[in-house]
């Protein structure tokens, strides 16, 4: 198992999930807390509502997505809940959550790899 994964939140939580952080900055329309079944929801880590409404889930503009929001985790608020994330995968498996349907082209994706580069380091 992988130290850290994304998977959507309305899937049914796996018993390889460890810990099960939400990085969506909006609660998942239609999902009751008990079945999100979470440990943490980590707003801070979640891209701005400007950079979420730009981007819109439109596959054509991932990358320029996936770039501005790297430079958004740079600000500190942001920052300091990845170093958070950082430190949990060092504890042991990590789940990031998120609503969104394409999961290969969300935040959490972008998160997931940014976490695994942290620890081959």
């Amino acid at each position: 198992m992988e130290e850290v994964r994304a998977r959507r939140v309305y899937e049914e939580p796996d018993a390889a999930d460890g810990r099960r952080v939400l990085v969506d900055r909006l609660w998942p329309r239609g999902l009751s807390k008990e079945k999100a079944d979470l440990d943490e929801w980590l707003k801070d880590v979640a891209p701005s509502d400007e950079l979420r409404r730009w981007y819109g889930h439109d596959a054509q503009k991932f990358p320029e997505f996936e770039s501005r929001y790297k430079a958004e985790l740079k600000e500190p608020a942001r920052a300091e809940a990845l170093r958070h994330l950082a430190a949990e995968v060092k504890e042991g498996p990590v789940t990031l959550l998120t609503a969104t349907h394409d999961l290969e082209r969300s935040q959490a994706e972008v998160l997931v790899r940014l976490l695994r580069a942290k620890r081959s380091r």
